[in-house]
């Protein structure tokens, strides 16, 4: 039996999971690092503690699964995307906190990139819109920000990655400053098309070219970690952004299949095979893991998912454990005519609205606890709902299923809701895990453990599936009042 270390590292944690050449999870550790706020609407990590908490959880990983770290064959990341990290080669040192996908402080200076017309020729090469989330501004805020940083990126000292990047570069004692296509496409920095990095947006955004990491396929042998890190040396073989490795880990390989992963936000991608389209419906386009063959995606983001949980645990209290939300949204037989819109960091796709902020419309004084927690939950599935009926305007082709994945894909409260909203059956795989599957089979595909993406594929099996059982008049009709909402949230930070 071959085995494989899948280091997953999120928004709020760092994970490690082993899995087994049937794509069976053997041992999973976890670690919460901190989140920091400097300021409204700023969100940063401390890129070391990633690092610390990522390297805590591989040993682990391993101590639980009684495995010597010579019985793996390979070591998979994946990675929360668009976060950008700026260390000193000689160092390794970070010479900032990360700047998190969520952080909105860039949002002026995409204003005004879309005033003085940048947007057709970026969505033309990139596949993404001008928006705070993407990598490019945070760099830009780097070099501006920091006193002499610009000179010393000029100079080469300086690298930048997101937290693949970061991760491989740790790993390898430095040895490896490399990415891949599903990364490097979340930075607004590259030509999806043609493969490589932008000229033209380099200059844009003023990034020195010897800043930027190589990007290589996102299934093969990189080099090694170090080591006295595992206590051998393991081939280090996949990379891949967290939806795109779910993707890949729902076995979502040809063209037309969909995935929504339900974490601190929602990822919804439609694989589009060999060909990039362009959306027309507030969508990016963006590239999947490549493994063997290019292909592409739509993507839509939504900011805030399964952390509105979060935000009912941390915030108002409402609960003690997040898995307690289905139980006090079950307290209601509805929502009572409450919407929750939570877009405390602005609104993703298909609005691409940073000045949005959380709103709760419809409360009466018959309002509970129970209300609002159901209402939570429904958001997220409103806001899914939204991205699938824009790809379907995109690709010209209705949907005949959804596979989920994340954490809250287990709430089935909130499956049930989604596959009523969609019309379509919900399938929830028995590996909710598929994002740390994905970066396990493409590690496992660069080094023999898998033969083919055929052989993964038949290993996806499903543990639940959910038929919708709401008239569609009713759903319509949620739809339209979940609009409503929305409309009350839009643009709020603008006063």
């Amino acid at each position: 039996m071959r085995y494989v270390l899948a280091l997953d590292q999120g928004t709020t944690s760092s994970r490690a999971i082993v899995f087994d050449e049937g794509g069976r999870p053997l041992a999973t550790a976890q670690r919460e690092f901190r989140q920091f706020f400097p300021q409204p609407g700023w969100v940063e990590h401390d890129a070391e503690e990633i690092w610390r908490t990522q390297l805590a959880c591989a040993r682990a990983a391993l101590k639980k699964a009684k495995l010597g770290p010579e019985k793996l064959a390979a070591i998979g990341i994946t990675n929360q995307r668009e976060t950008v990290v700026v260390w000193e080669r000689s160092t390794g040192k970070p010479v900032h906190n990360a700047i998190v996908w969520q952080d909105r402080r860039t949002a002026a200076r995409c204003e005004a990139l879309k005033k003085e017309g940048f947007a057709p020729t970026i969505a033309a090469r990139t596949g993404l819109v001008i928006d705070p989330y993407f990598s490019a501004t945070k760099l830009a805020w780097f070099l501006e920000a920091i006193p002499r940083l610009r000179a010393r990126a000029e100079r080469g000292e300086l690298a930048f990655g997101t937290i693949d990047t970061w991760l491989a570069w740790k790993l390898s004692g430095g040895a490896l400053h490399v990415t891949d296509p599903s990364n490097a496409s979340r930075t607004m920095l590259y030509d999806i098309h043609r493969g490589a990095w932008d000229d033209d947006l380099l200059r844009l955004f003023r990034v020195p070219r010897a800043m930027l990491p190589q990007v290589r396929t996102s299934s093969e042998i990189y080099g090694v970690s170090v080591k006295g890190l595992l206590g051998v040396e393991v081939p280090i073989s996949g990379l891949a952004g967290d939806q795109q490795a779910a993707l890949f880990g729902q076995a979502c390989h040809e063209a037309g299949m969909a995935k929504n992963t339900y974490g601190t936000g929602c990822f919804l991608l439609l694989n589009t095979g060999v060909k990039a389209i362009a959306s027309r419906n507030g969508l990016i386009t963006t590239c999947a893991a490549e493994a063997n063959a290019r292909q592409f995606a739509l993507e839509g983001s939504v900011f805030i998912g399964g952390a509105v949980v979060q935000w009912l645990r941390d915030g108002l209290r409402l609960i003690k454990k997040s898995v307690d939300v289905e139980k006090l949204a079950l307290s209601v037989p509805d929502s009572g005519g409450v919407y929750f819109v939570p877009a405390f960091t602005g609104l993703g796709a298909p609005h691409w609205d940073p000045y949005a902020r959380g709103t709760v419309v419809g409360l009466t004084r018959g309002s509970t606890a129970g209300h609002i927690a159901r209402a939570a939950l429904e958001s997220i599935a409103f806001q899914s709902a939204e991205l699938l009926h824009a790809m379907e305007q995109d690709s010209g082709q209705p949907s005949k299923e959804l596979r989920v994945d994340g954490g809250a894909a287990a709430n089935d409260l909130l499956m049930q809701f989604q596959a009523d909203l969609l019309g379509v059956a919900v399938l929830r795989p028995k590996v909710l895990e598929t994002t740390a599957l994905g970066a396990a089979y493409l590690a496992g595909l660069a080094t023999g453990v898998w033969a083919s993406r055929e052989e993964i594929a038949k290993q996806w099996k499903v543990a639940k599936r959910f038929e919708p059982k709401m008239k569609r008049e009713d759903a319509a009709r949620r739809m339209e009042e979940w609009k409503r909402a929305l409309d009350r949230a839009r643009g709020w930070e603008k006063g």
